[in-house]
């Protein structure tokens, strides 16, 4: 009967309830294992190879692995898993490089019109490197593969075949925004950054039907991006710890200018970059067409 309820519900419901629960499920281990590191013996990093040994078992049973064996077909279509050509690979990472390059121009620019809120770095100062490192590679890979898979698989695929691609990423995005509301720093201020990169991974994710390079993009991103938090102080949406004045304050200055026109040029290299990806793309599909 259950069985019958669940089908009968709207495919965007059930793919983002389904969505949810896999990246909560996926994340939550980490999380208490991280945390129980840094309490008790952060001397050694023991809470990197138990997960990676869950990363492993998350990513067999939702590639069709385990039990029931009635849903590994299913569970195989959902995860979005396609071995791509070097071409395809190129063009993905190009595309979506430049897409994030744009998006943190972008709110630079945003920093100077709006006050966006600051994160807060973490204090490594008590913690050894080799730890701290660690620690932060496998929160980068748990990010990059439990929410790729997440999102961009189980939830924003089954809504893209029914409703189309524009839907689906627009509502995996609000569901991605929202899950970082978990963050004390995020507000609703922060919604289009998160619909933006739920865009630029989405957009990949619907062009090659892969998430492989999106879950790229996503772990390098997140390494690069707490680099530079621990670093400079700077937020992965550009907030400082030392905020550049508000035009309201100050008027444009020429590094304003600067930086709207290197977003213009940007955002025309991105949009060329996912023109390209999508003709590299027909042109690999057109040798299957033919047999």
């Amino acid at each position: 009967m259950l069985s019958a309820v669940w089908q009968r519900c709207p495919v965007i419901v059930r793919a983002v309830l389904t969505g949810f629960a896999l990246a909560t499920v996926g994340t939550a281990p980490w999380a208490l294992l991280a945390w129980a590191n840094l309490k008790y013996g952060s001397a050694v990093p023991w809470a990197v190879p138990p997960t990676v040994l869950y990363l492993w078992l998350f990513w067999g049973y939702a590639s069709g692995k385990g039990w029931p064996q009635s849903t590994s077909q299913e569970r195989r279509t959902k995860l979005r898993v396609l071995h791509l050509s070097d071409d395809l690979w190129g063009s993905s990472l190009l595309a979506g490089g430049l897409g994030l390059a744009t998006l943190v121009l972008l709110f630079g620019v945003v920093n100077r019109l709006v006050r966006l809120p600051q994160q807060q770095a973490p204090d490594l100062s008590q913690i050894p490197f080799v730890t701290a490192a660690s620690l932060v590679l496998t929160s980068a890979a748990v990010a990059g593969i439990v929410e790729e898979v997440s999102f961009r698989g189980y939830m924003q695929g089954p809504i893209e075949r029914r409703h189309g691609p524009l839907v689906a990423i627009l509502v995996t995005g609000l569901v991605f925004g929202f899950v970082h509301f978990t963050h004390p720093e995020v507000t609703l201020i922060l919604m289009p950054y998160y619909l933006a990169v739920a865009a630029i991974y989405g957009a990949l994710a619907y062009l090659t039907n892969s998430i492989l390079p999106g879950l790229v993009l996503h772990a390098g991103g997140n390494v690069l991006g707490f680099i530079d938090l621990v670093a400079r102080g700077r937020g992965e949406w550009g907030a400082s710890s030392r905020p550049a004045p508000l035009l309201s304050e100050t008027g444009p200055d020429a590094w304003f200018w600067i930086a709207c026109v290197a977003v213009l040029v940007l955002g025309a290299a991105t949009v060329w970059a996912y023109a390209t990806l999508a003709r590299v793309v027909r042109e690999a599909l057109k040798p299957a067409a033919r047999t």
